[in-house]
């Protein structure tokens, strides 16, 4: 098994399923001492040697602040953060998005990532080290989905602001940005109500239009889409920092 990550503390945040919960058990695989993070007790079941699961709403600055501190108190130090948290929470043309909505897409998928660079440089900087990834998306030119899209815009323009003010003192920021990806079913829905058939109708345009903009015509695995993020998380990407790379099977968002 690859050793990549021995010695190394790794954060990874939305792990009680899908991408993340493959990025903490591919951390754990190489060697790696993984904090896992998500709203949903679920994450409880990745808990065993090795690993610190934590419940948090990391919409929220205070939860952000604590679970970074929980990660350094238990482990020492913080050296991979792998901001994961977000997701269309809702799938239509825009002017059908009402204020509330817009609001809550961008608290969804910018503010968590935004919140946890923040609260972890701190640690990364006294210790003069640190790799952070953050998960973007190629939904920044896509359908159905501008208020998400937008967000992840903003996640794209934090990664390379902060990784100019950080690239001499030790920290490297990168995101990638994930396309179309085959997942095993949802075990948290995005939101509580079901789709109606017009939504439907609207998801299904999201789908074609991410396979017609791939060049391979297909989804990715999980193991495509995570193999990209350790590889930046890993000291094999070092000379690496400002960069958002598309996972998309040919489609650069």
């Amino acid at each position: 098994m690859n050793n990549r990550f021995h010695n190394k503390v790794a954060l990874v945040t939305g792990a009680a399923q899908g991408i993340g919960r493959r990025v903490c058990e591919r951390l754990l695989g190489e060697g790696a001492q993984v904090i896992a993070v998500d709203r949903s007790e679920l994450v409880f079941e990745l808990q065993g040697e090795g690993v610190l699961a934590l419940t948090a709403d990391l919409e929220q600055y205070t939860d952000c602040v604590r679970v970074m501190a929980a990660a350094v108190n238990t482990f020492g130090r913080l050296d991979v953060l792998v901001n994961n948290v977000g997701g269309t929470i809702w799938a239509k043309p825009f002017e059908h998005y009402r204020a509330e909505e817009i609001e809550a897409e961008v608290r969804r998928s910018l503010f968590p990532t935004l919140w946890c660079c923040h609260a972890a440089l701190p640690y990364m900087l006294e210790q003069g080290s640190g790799a952070i990834v953050n998960v973007s998306s190629i939904a920044t030119r896509s359908v159905n989905r501008v208020p998400y899209g937008a967000a992840k815009g903003g996640v794209n323009a934090l990664t390379a602001c902060l990784a100019f003010e950080n690239a001499q003192r030790g920290i490297r920021v990168n995101a990638t940005a994930p396309g179309g990806t085959e997942a095993p079913p949802r075990r948290i829905a995005r939101n509580e109500n079901e789709q109606s058939p017009e939504e439907q109708v609207w998801y299904r345009q999201i789908v074609d239009q991410t396979l017609d903009s791939s060049l391979m015509k297909r989804y990715a695995s999980l193991d495509e889409q995570v193999g990209a993020i350790l590889f930046l998380a890993s000291d094999e990407a070092s000379y690496i920092t400002g960069v958002t790379l598309p996972v998309g099977g040919g489609d650069l968002g």
